[in-house]
């Protein structure tokens, strides 16, 4: 990795887990040579300046006004309208993008705007994170490895798409490029779904039985310890997605709970050896 700065300037707008985890990536890799957080709480930001996000913070989006490239790594009801801002004040032709796990929604509206924009904004999702918050769960290392998705429009410039492609393989992801409403659909069922699965186990078992969990249920639940209000918002943004994926859900729950009352352990082998044949070919 050479140690010229991609990015001269980049400005992260919310620097919690992700967000922070970007900005040490960014400075571990040498793509940076600045890195300005911006956010709401001037204690969190002092965290993140603290813990090595960011070069230096700030609590108005006026600090991007520079920036090469603008990240704006908060919850997804938030970001649409961090977007307008962000764009009322940058550069003409700066480069942005977002770390929202929906798509479909963001993308739309930024479209829905396209010919009076400044900015060249592609969306993105890296799938990484954990249920921790706050700048002090920031990792380095965080997308190494992993996948992220960036979502072009119809309407967006190959370049500019090939561009996020090109921060997020240099943080160490592997990079697909998809319609945003092909992304909401596919993580409805491998991440939106899931986190209703997680909850919903976590709430049905009765407090007196917490005593007797063991690593099945603790590594099952795990997700479920997320933030409430951010993952309400994911949920509700995609509620037609998961939706879909929760009735595929729900009927192969029929199917075992229909094997089981049966009493028909052939069925019952059949219908847990397909699910561990899928959980496997992940490897481990």
């Amino acid at each position: 990795m050479t140690s010229r700065a991609h990015w001269p300037v980049v400005a992260i707008v919310g620097v919690g887990m992700i967000g922070g985890s970007i900005g040490k990536a960014l400075r571990a890799r040498r793509l940076a040579t600045r890195v300005i957080g911006i956010g709401r709480s001037e204690t969190s930001l002092a965290a993140a300046k603290q813990s090595g996000c960011v070069t230096e913070v700030a609590t108005d989006v006026a600090a991007a006004a520079d920036a090469d490239l603008v990240v704006v790594a908060a919850g997804v009801a938030a970001i649409p309208a961090l977007l307008d801002a962000v764009d009322a004040i940058i550069r003409p032709g700066t480069l942005l993008t977002d770390a929202g796990s929906t798509k479909t929604s963001i993308v739309s509206a930024w479209e829905r705007k396209r010919r009076s924009r400044r900015g060249r904004f592609v969306g993105s999702h890296p799938i990484a994170g954990s249920h921790r918050r706050g700048p002090a769960a920031a990792d380095g290392d965080l997308f190494a490895g992993r996948v992220t998705v960036v979502t072009p429009a119809k309407a967006t410039p190959r370049p500019d798409a090939e561009a996020i492609g090109d921060l997020w393989a240099a943080l160490g992801s592997t990079v697909f490029m998809m319609p945003p409403r092909e992304h909401d659909r596919v993580l409805a069922g491998t991440s939106h779904a899931p986190h209703l699965v997680a909850a919903a186990l976590a709430a049905a078992t009765p407090p007196a039985s917490r005593t007797f969990t063991a690593g099945g249920w603790r590594d099952t639940t795990r997700i479920a310890a997320g933030d409430p209000d951010l993952w309400a918002d994911i949920l509700l943004d995609n509620a037609g997605a998961v939706g879909d994926a929760m009735k595929r859900f729900a009927a192969t729950v029929e199917k075992l709970l229909a094997a089981i009352e049966r009493g028909d352990r052939r069925r019952l082998v059949e219908l847990l050896t397909r699910a561990k044949d899928s959980r496997d070919a992940l490897g481990s």
